[in-house]
């Protein structure tokens, strides 16, 4: 079975170089799987850009793509590696958030919102001290 590499011409393909040197290769709409490697052979969304306007295109390369890891050769292992990548992820979402907020409890207590009148008392009182 052949595969079918990433369309670098479907207009749902993104390529960003980003200041550090990463570089993610990816389809907008998440239908590529194996992304940066491969498109589904069959995609249903997959539309030939247009390429009638005036843009300059980079020095990156359309065929300048990363190597396949070793041992990928099958479709299954590759979504099971990107499966196992996502869910290292979405565990460790949540624990972030978590301690961004204690950062931020900790920093200035909690947030409270003042009306008008209780501001305008919190003035006062520092002008009489």
């Amino acid at each position: 079975m052949a595969t079918m590499p990433m369309r670098t011409n479907c207009r749902h393909y993104e390529s960003r170089e980003y200041p550090n040197g990463e570089t993610v290769r990816k389809c907008n709409l998440d239908l590529a799987p194996e992304a940066p490697w491969r498109c589904p052979e069959d995609c249903p969304s997959y539309t030939p850009r247009r390429i009638d306007v005036g843009w300059v295109h980079g020095s990156l390369g359309v065929h300048d793509f990363p190597e396949e890891p070793p041992g990928l050769g099958d479709d299954d292992s590759i979504a099971a590696l990107l499966d196992e990548a996502e869910d290292i992820i979405n565990a460790a979402g949540p624990e972030i958030l978590a301690e961004v907020e204690k950062e931020k409890r900790g920093r200035s207590g909690p947030v409270r919102k003042m009306s008008k009148k209780a501001r305008a008392r919190m003035r006062r009182k520092k002008k009489k001290r």
